[in-house]
This record gives C-alpha cells, sequence and structure tokens, in this order.
C-alpha cells in the first residue's frame, strides 16, 4: 500500500506523469537520465495522486467538490466557490496510514542529508504538459523542517488545486476538475538563501531566437524571480560556443536585485505560513552591484540546460538554484517551453509604426513587438478586479500566478519590478499583450484613468507615453518572397533588436553601427576610459566610477561592452556574414558621452572634420581605437564568430588606410588571418577617384550614400534650404557610383550600398542592379519592401548580351 502512495523521487521518470505530476516526473526522469551527466537534482520523495484521492476520499469530500464545481459554473461565483473548496481541505485530516507514511520517508530522508530541510512542491497530474503550462498554479513551501510543518505544507499544496487562478486556468483550458490531482515532491532544500537562485530558457524568450541560452539570476530564494519581485541579473549564452569550447557569453546585464527572500529564523509561529518561514529583506548596495553568477557558473548552467534540452527534444523552461553552503549549482525544476514552441513555423511579421510622439512617462524592459492605447487602471492588488474594464492597461508593483484570472482582461501591463522572464513577461508573451516590467516607477507616474500608449519595439526596450498616441498596424507575409540574385542586407545599430530580426529572409548584416553600443551600454568616452586618472572633473570621475563597479581596470569595461554587443548580433546572424564599421562619430557627438568634452576639440565643420579613419592613428584618440580593436578581436578569435568583417569608414587616402590596418595588425587584426576582412566606405571623392587603389589594400567596398551625396555635391544633408539639392538620383552622384562599381568589379571584390534610396526610388534599384552592385543593406522594417523593388528591378534591367 506505501508504493501506492509515495515514491522516491529517483525512481520516478517521464512516463508517469499521471501519477505524479509533470514537474515531479520531470525531476525525477533528470535523477535517472542525467545525473551521470554531471547535472546536481535535488532528490525526495513524491505523494502519488492516489494519496490525494485516498486523502479526498477517506475525508468524504470529493462528492463535495464535484457539487462546489459544479455550481460554481453555474452561477460563475468562482471566488466565493474557491475558497469554500479549499476550506474544505484545509479543515479535513491527513489519514492516519497517509500521514504515518509520509513521516516515516521523511525520517529516512533526514539520515541521509545533513541539510534537514526541504520544499514541498505541487504538481499537478496534468502539469506541465507540452500543450499547456499549469506552472505556478500550485503552491510550492519552502523551508520545512518538521513533521508537523511537513504535513501541514502537503495539506496547504492539496488546497492550492483550488485556488481561483487554477480553477480559471482548468476552465479556460477545457479539463474536468475531478480529473485533474494533484502530487506533491518532498525535495532536498536547496540553500539558495545564502546564495542566488533563478530561471533559464534553452531560447530567446521574448523572440523565440533558438540558438541561445537565456539566464536570470538574483539574490536569494527563486520566488522573488518567478513572482516579479525583482529585476534580475540577465545572461545570453551562444549554444555554438558552448559546443566547440570559445568564449560563449553574449551579454551580461546587471539587474537591480531590489529583494533577497532568504529563511526567517526563530518564528514560532502556530499559525503556519509560507510567510512565517521566509522574509523578503532588502538587497545591500554591494550585492546589488554584482552579478548574482560568475561566468564559469553561467557556462556550466548553461552547458546543463543544452543537455536538458537534448534529453526532452525541444525548448525548455528551466528552474536553478545555488546552494549557499556546498557552492554547487542544482537544477530543481524542468518544463517543456510553452510559448514559442508552440507557434506554427515560418516568419510572421507584424510591423507597428508610431505616427505621433507624445511625453514619455516611463521605461523599461519591453516584452513582444506591440503598440497599445488605452486607459491606466493601478490595481495593488488582484482582488480589485472588479476596478478593471476589458482591454484596460494595468499598472502595479509586481504580478504573480494569482493575478492570472484578472491578465486575461487586459491590454498591456506595466510593472514596477520584474524582468523578462518574470511573471508579467511570462503571461503577456501567452496572452499576447504588451508588457513593459521593471519601470521602477510606473505606479507613481502614471495616473489612475489615464490615457497612455504602450510601445514595445520588439527588443527589450519599452516606453509608456502620456495620452493616445496614432500608430499604423500592418501584416508583413515572407513566407512566399522571392529573393533577389543580389545579396539583401541589414543596416542595424541595436543588439537587443538582433534576435528578432534574424528571421528576416536576408543574406546578413551589410552595417552595424557601433556608435549605438557606445552611446547606449558604455556611455563613457573611451579616451576617458584609456587615461581614467587624468579625468579632471570629480563629478565625471565619480560617474564612471559609478557604471564601471567592478571593473579595477576601466579599459576591459569598454572592451567587455562593446564585445557582448556585437557578438550578439554576429551570433543572431551566424554563419551569415555581419559587416561591422568601426566607430565613425564626428567630435561635437563624441563630447556628449562621460568625460568626452575633456577629449575632444571644437572644430566649425564636424562633419568635415576629425572623424573616421583619421582618428585612429592620431594620438588623440588611438588608444581608445586600440579598444574598439580588441573588442573586435574577442567575438572573432574567442569567441568563433568569425563571420564578422569590420570596416574602416571616412579614410580619405589610400596612405591613411594603410596606418590604421597597420594599427589593427598591432592589435591582432591582421587581413586574412583567422579569414578577416576588413571593407572601407566609399563615401570620400578621393575613394572613387583613386579606388583601383583603395581595392588593393582593402577586401571590399561599401558605399555610404548620404556622405558620397554631400560631398560630390557640396551639400550639407542636414540643411533644410538645400534640402531639395541633396539627390542621390543626381547624373553626378552615379557617375561616382558607377565608377566605384566598375572598379570593384575590375579588382574583382564586393561592393554594396546602404540606404533607403533603393526602395524608396525604384529607379535608383534599378541603375544600382544595372551597375552590377553586389548587395545593398535596408533598415528592417525596409528589407521587404527593398526586397521587392531589387526584384522588380532584376526583372525589367535587360542586361547586355554577348554577340554570337
Amino acid at each position: 500500500m506505501k508504493n501506492e502512495f509515495i515514491l522516491p523521487l529517483e525512481a520516478v521518470d517521464i512516463h508517469q506523469v499521471g501519477i505524479v505530476g509533470g514537474k515531479n516526473a520531470s525531476l525525477g526522469e533528470m535523477i535517472q537520465k542525467l545525473s551521470s551527466q554531471g547535472i546536481n537534482v535535488p532528490g525526495g520523495f513524491v505523494l502519488t495522486a492516489k494519496a490525494y484521492w485516498h486523502f479526498l476520499d477517506q475525508n468524504d469530500i470529493r462528492e463535495k467538490l464535484v457539487r462546489l464545481m459544479n455550481r460554481m459554473a453555474l452561477e460563475t461565483n468562482l471566488h466565493e466557490s474557491s475558497k469554500e473548496a479549499r476550506q474544505l481541505i484545509l479543515e479535513a485530516e491527513i489519514p492516519n496510514d497517509l500521514s504515518t507514511t509520509i513521516i516515516d520517508h521523511f525520517r529516512i530522508f533526514l539520515t541521509q542529508h545533513e541539510n534537514g530541510q526541504v520544499a514541498v512542491r505541487s504538481s499537478a497530474t496534468a502539469e506541465d504538459l507540452p500543450e499547456d503550462s499549469f506552472a505556478g498554479m500550485q503552491e510550492t513551501y519552502l523551508n520545512i523542517s518538521t513533521e508537523d510543518e511537513l504535513l501541514l505544507a502537503c495539506k496547504h499544496c492539496y488546497a492550492s488545486l483550488f485556488t481561483a487562478r487554477a480553477i480559471k486556468y482548468r476552465e479556460d483550458k477545457g479539463y474536468d476538475h475531478m480529473l485533474v490531482a494533484l502530487s506533491i515532491g518532498v525535495q532536498q532544500m536547496i540553500r539558495s538563501d545564502l546564495a542566488s537562485s533563478g530561471v533559464a530558457f534553452t531560447l530567446d524568450p521574448n523572440t523565440g531566437f533558438n540558438k541561445v541560452v537565456a539566464i536570470s539570476a538574483s539574490w536569494g530564494l527563486g520566488e522573488n524571480i518567478v513572482k516579479g519581485e525583482v529585476t534580475p541579473d540577465e545572461f545570453c549564452v551562444y549554444k555554438k560556443g558552448l559546443l566547440t569550447g570559445e568564449k560563449s557569453i553574449l551579454s551580461k546585464k546587471k539587474g537591480s536585485k531590489e529583494k533577497t527572500m532568504i529563511y526567517a529564523t526563530g518564528s514560532e509561529n502556530s499559525d503556519w505560513s509560507i510567510a512565517s518561514k521566509t522574509i523578503n529583506q532588502d538587497t545591500p548596495v554591494s550585492k546589488r552591484q554584482m552579478f548574482a553568477l560568475e561566468d564559469e557558473e553561467i557556462e556550466k548552467l548553461a552547458h546543463w540546460c543544452l543537455l536538458i534540452e537534448k534529453h526532452y527534444g525541444g525548448p525548455m523552461d528551466i528552474e536553478w538554484a545555488k546552494d549557499g553552503l556546498d557552492g554547487q549549482l542544482y537544477i530543481v525544476q524542468a518544463r517543456p517551453e510553452t510559448v514559442h514552441s508552440q507557434r506554427s513555423g515560418g516568419f510572421s511579421l507584424k510591423e507597428f509604426e508610431l505616427l505621433s510622439m507624445g511625453e514619455i512617462l516611463v521605461k523599461g524592459a519591453g516584452v513582444g513587438t506591440k503598440i497599445v492605447s488605452g486607459k491606466a487602471r493601478l490595481l495593488d492588488s488582484p482582488e480589485q478586479i472588479d476596478k478593471l474594464q476589458e482591454g484596460e492597461i494595468l499598472v502595479t508593483h509586481i504580478t504573480s500566478p494569482d493575478w492570472d484570472p484578472i491578465l486575461k482582461k487586459v491590454s498591456a501591463i506595466i510593472t514596477d519590478r520584474g524582468g523578462v522572464t518574470s511573471h508579467a513577461a511570462i503571461i503577456a508573451r501567452e496572452t499576447g499583450a504588451a508588457a513593459i516590467v521593471g519601470t521602477t516607477n510606473g505606479t507613481e507616474v502614471i495616473k489612475d484613468g489615464q490615457l497612455v500608449t504602450v510601445v514595445c519595439d520588439g527588443s527589450s526596450n519599452g516606453v509608456v507615453y502620456a495620452g493616445a498616441l496614432q500608430w499604423e498596424e500592418r501584416d508583413v507575409d515572407t513566407s512566399n518572397l522571392k529573393m533577389p540574385e543580389i545579396d539583401v542586407m541589414l543596416i542595424l545599430a541595436d543588439p537587443e533588436q538582433a534576435f528578432k530580426w534574424s528571421f528576416l529572409p536576408v543574406d546578413g548584416v551589410g552595417l552595424v553601427r557601433i556608435e549605438f553600443a557606445i552611446s547606449n551600454s558604455i556611455q563613457i568616452h573611451p579616451m576617458a576610459l584609456a587615461h581614467f586618472d587624468a579625468v579632471n572633473d570629480p563629478e565625471v570621475k565619480a560617474r564612471i566610477e559609478e557604471l564601471t563597479i567592478g571593473y579595477k581596470d576601466k579599459k576591459q569595461y569598454f572592451v567587455d561592452q562593446l564585445s557582448q554587443s556585437i557578438a550578439t548580433i554576429a551570433a543572431a546572424f551566424d554563419p551569415r556574414e555581419v559587416i561591422v564599421r568601426m566607430s565613425d562619430f564626428k567630435t561635437n557627438e563624441y563630447a556628449h558621452l562621460i568625460g568626452g568634452k575633456q577629449f575632444e576639440p571644437e572644430e566649425t565643420n564636424a562633419m568635415l572634420g576629425w572623424r573616421g579613419a583619421s582618428r585612429y592613428y592620431n594620438k588623440g584618440y588611438k588608444d581608445g581605437f586600440d579598444l574598439e580593436c580588441q573588442a573586435m578581436k574577442i567575438v572573432r578569435d574567442k569567441m568563433g564568430l568569425t563571420n564578422v568583417k569590420l570596416m574602416i569608414p571616412f579614410c580619405r587616402t589610400e596612405e591613411e588606410g594603410k596606418r590604421v590596418l597597420a594599427i589593427m595588425e598591432q592589435n591582432g587584426l591582421k587581413r586574412g588571418e583567422n579569414g578577416l576582412e576588413i571593407y572601407v566606405m566609399v563615401e570620400v571623392p578621393s575613394n572613387v577617384f583613386c579606388a583601383d587603389a583603395f581595392a588593393e589594400i582593402f577586401d571590399g567596398f561599401s558605399i555610404g550614400s548620404n556622405d558620397l551625396t554631400q560631398l560630390i555635391l557640396g551639400v550639407d544633408r542636414d540643411s533644410e534650404m538645400l534640402r531639395e539639392l541633396f539627390d542621390i538620383n543626381n547624373k553626378a552622384v552615379k557617375r561616382a557610383i558607377s565608377a566605384a562599381i566598375l572598379a570593384a568589379k575590375n579588382a574583382e571584390i564586393p561592393i554594396g550600398l546602404c540606404g533607403q534610396a533603393p526602395s524608396d526610388h525604384p529607379e535608383f534599384a534599378k541603375f544600382l542592379v544595372k551597375e552590377g552592385i553586389t548587395s545593398i543593406s535596408f533598415n528592417p522594417d525596409a528589407a521587404v519592401k527593398g526586397i521587392e523593388a531589387i526584384r522588380e528591378a532584376e526583372m525589367n534591367v535587360q542586361m547586355p548580351t554577348t554577340p554570337e
């Protein structure tokens, strides 16, 4: 009889979901099949579904629950029925034969484990099936150490099968309430209260990009991340790098990690509750400024995730914990990912374009690609559901599974706390709602009933504007898109957009502007980092210290941040080529970076001044260019992303080009070594007139049409008065482009063009095709239109035939 009620966790496998639920079945499966591969999974024992039915029947409450659920379906009194059902269970007694068996197994467990605490986890018999995610529907109780606490925790787990959110979920999914049982896992408690914990996905949870492992981490017990109580650290790890043994961490983002959940001590409370066993305290500033995992731990955890994904044969949603006593990592839960894995194949693109602007209220981490406008409704708890109308925008501090019934009604979610793997973010993806999490002060700035517009741009950027703004929404069908003979490339700047745009049917990235990464991720002038001791403004120095916490060598901060930004884009498109342009700020733009004013001269015409190649060998910036080169070497040589090619902007003479190439070689970036190709921008008339000389020292050309048009026509491209004269279709500009293309063809090197003109002007696209351009790069939102324009141009261009 005992074996019908309780099984050792290691005796359970994935084929017993109907007996022990998905959560427990998965834990047992990993202990059996993956422990030998080095994955640590805490052991314990499992109360089966038969134990649950035995508990109901011995207390004669099964039929009472049936009547309650039937009545609820008729009267839709969800909360009342939920309360009555849970009360029935909590007032019942665990039968003696079952309680004795539980205690016996608990005592055996205590003899086998020095750490006597356990986690008591609910596992519905239908939980965590690939088609539906019951995750978070039932409760988990932590830090259980006595027999009485264990029995009470088991009863609370049974009761959690009838919370309002669990009942509503089963109703929505069409499950019969009385055909779903509850299994309970009694598992060794990992002392993550003394270390860290978090979640991991074997794909990017925001876009479904499946070549990475996304890990979130925070200090203390894992409930804070699951319930969105904190903004965690976020790590993105490249699967290919893990498999090849190369540096695999694409990006590391430090979260504020505001709270740390730990064990409560000395609380002898006869009215036992989860609140009496744990406490959420403010995280010390020193720990908020640290990453919750070391690099070695990130890569080890990501490697485990790959093994788990391979074993289960699909994308996985994984919970992990680090034990502060033994310093080891553990997997405490693994279930199939249920959002992106169920979507139909192919790339579906919906474009949103904001047509008007307004006052920015707050910013945070955006989920998905969507624009929503409506009334903001500020709520403190899900009990205030009556205040929310269908389609309104929920604004709250955090959400938890208790909010699930209310979230079915909202068009968008805005929270003060939480990251892209928080509860609010997960629900937003499942329901298709927009979400902006981790705003820090959304509930303070946004007023109840205020009309707002929520903008999520498909990366992790989210903005809330005041008022109802105008936008355009359109579907883009790429399934039947026929590609032209010419390579179609993208122009990118924001690494956080890379995974999303990698699904476009393009041949790679023709231009990566690293200025975005420098101004947004790094924020500090490279020379202020290379010569930190020479920074003479105390306020600037303090700001640099604040941004570079954890870096004794300030230069390394620049190298790490830039290499991570470029690696993210390169990994998104690998093995397609990614052409990275080295920095091309003007002096006035560089001066706006932190510390920049000290290192930049004032120029009357920065557009024609100290920019591009002329900076790289000049002592006023060479040390900064060295840092750029070091970052690129890490991406190519240490991370194995050899699809990255480099490009030099605004190179006025071939002698200048040679000086730059020599400096790059000194930094380990030698043309031809490890397949490295270095291109040059064709944007100065001298690049056209001496194209044959430039072709001898560079591997390819890329036409910068804006600067070339400006300098051919002598027109300031930013001048409103001369706007009509700035014309890329001018015959002088076209002659220059034709000459550059001919020189590239003669030298047998590739030549591309970056800009909107081919998509905006069909005749210009036709001209480029006829001249023999090898690639054209577009901004992502113009890529489909550009592909169509090139295809039409190719069909209309009559290429000369060779006479017989």
